[in-house]
């Protein structure tokens, strides 16, 4: 069942022209399509025919970056259309404190075309090519630029060519089940941009503080002073606080908002990356870092790990983890990531499918696992590469959330 967060989240979506423009394209029918005969799939393909409207169930994972440059004005763009009811900017900070979207402080190597460009000359460390055993290598930090010099570069797909010997090659890496047609165009963001685009689409918003590469305070700028600002540009741009879904893998940056901005503090997400400990089953309590009940007790109402950690298998059926049975038992709320970031399922799906590989061989999976992450674990929302995929289940399964 949804919580009442979502329920009222459903609610509040502006019943607007854009709510009769989604479109969701083929690939939620071809993944129907591919579905072993069953009630899962009856009741997915009664609904091929539906009025389908925005639902905050489905959460753009930095936009649509299946296809388009990640947190840039199109793929944001392109995630409204395909239904998703709240947006994500993952939110950094450049040289003179600014912030803006992306997914890392040290990404611009990989998501922009900064090595090709005279700003190339400011990255912490420039392109060295691949030689014998060692990978093609740059790193490119947003405090590395001023937020002007930001705005000069062009968002391309997240990818690096590491047997490059040449710029032009390290910057042609995307995997071939993804595709560059869109990133001839990619347009940067500011994370306020980002709050004006958001609330023009009629989408509700999720940033994510991102850790620093640079070491804390930049200049005088503190973690604090950094996980206020975020806040501040949404107080700024008159956004209420219950539209918001502010997240940190960072612990103290969540506590903080809990204390200094209740309201926001309500709905603070703390990204669980737990997985990282060595050790770590998710159907092993005594392997996980913290007791659910002390996050609950500190303030904490949501949590969000991969969807794997949610997941386990038996008799050959998908079922709720220990994971996610003590987070429920302990009262948090979840949310979890990331569907369609996976490519094709055929062989078991990687890293975000990692506890049911074994019952995963075809792309059907997806709406597979995520009727049982919906239903049986009772997720508040998924983010996702191609939020037209849960975008469809929402509408089809969760119909009483309007």
């Amino acid at each position: 069942m949804l919580r009442t967060t979502l329920l009222a989240a459903a609610a509040s979506l502006p019943v607007m022209a854009f709510a009769s423009e989604v479109e969701l394209g083929p690939r939620p029918y071809y993944l129907i399509d591919q579905m072993a005969d069953g009630p899962l799939k009856q009741q997915l393909d009664a609904c091929r025919d539906m009025d389908f409207r925005p639902h905050p169930f489905s959460i753009g994972h930095r936009g649509a970056p299946l296809m388009f440059p990640e947190h840039t004005v199109e793929s944001n763009r392109a995630a409204a259309r395909m239904g998703a009811g709240i947006l994500e900017c993952d939110v950094t900070f450049t040289k003179d404190k600014e912030l803006v979207c992306r997914h890392a402080q040290n990404d611009l190597h990989t998501t922009t075309n900064i090595l090709a460009t005279n700003l190339a000359d400011n990255c912490t460390a420039g392109f060295t090519p691949a030689a014998g055993d060692a990978k093609a290598s740059a790193e490119c930090r947003t405090s590395d630029i001023t937020l002007a010099e930001f705005k000069t570069l062009n968002g391309k797909m997240d990818a690096a060519n590491g047997t490059a010997t040449t710029v032009e090659a390290y910057l042609d890496g995307t995997a071939g089940w993804r595709t560059d047609l869109y990133a001839t165009k990619g347009t940067l963001m500011t994370h306020a941009e980002s709050i004006a685009l958001f609330k023009e689409l009629g989408a509700k918003f999720t940033p994510e503080l991102k850790s620093p590469s640079v070491e804390m305070p930049f200049d005088g700028f503190t973690q604090e002073d950094y996980a206020q600002k975020m806040i501040d540009e949404y107080k700024a741009a008159g956004i209420p606080a219950s539209d918001v879904w502010p997240q940190s893998f960072n612990l103290d940056d969540v506590l903080y908002w809990i204390k200094a901005e209740p309201e926001f503090g309500k709905q603070a997400v703390f990204l669980d990356d737990s997985y990282n400990d060595a050790g770590f089953d998710p159907n092993d309590p005594s392997t996980f870092r913290r007791p659910m009940a002390e996050l609950a007790e500190a303030g904490v109402q949501y949590i969000a790990p991969p969807m794997w950690m949610l997941v386990t298998v038996e008799n050959g059926q998908i079922v709720p983890s220990a994971y996610a049975e003590e987070a429920k038992a302990a009262g948090l709320k979840l949310i979890t990531w990331t569907l369609e970031r996976s490519g094709p399922l055929e062989n078991g799906g990687g890293w975000y499918f990692q506890t049911v590989k074994d019952v995963t061989s075809n792309d059907a999976m997806y709406f597979e696992l995520m009727h049982v992450l919906a239903q049986d674990v009772g997720v508040e929302g998924i983010f996702s590469d191609w939020p037209a995929t849960v975008t469809y289940y929402a509408n089809c399964m969760m119909a009483e959330a309007f």
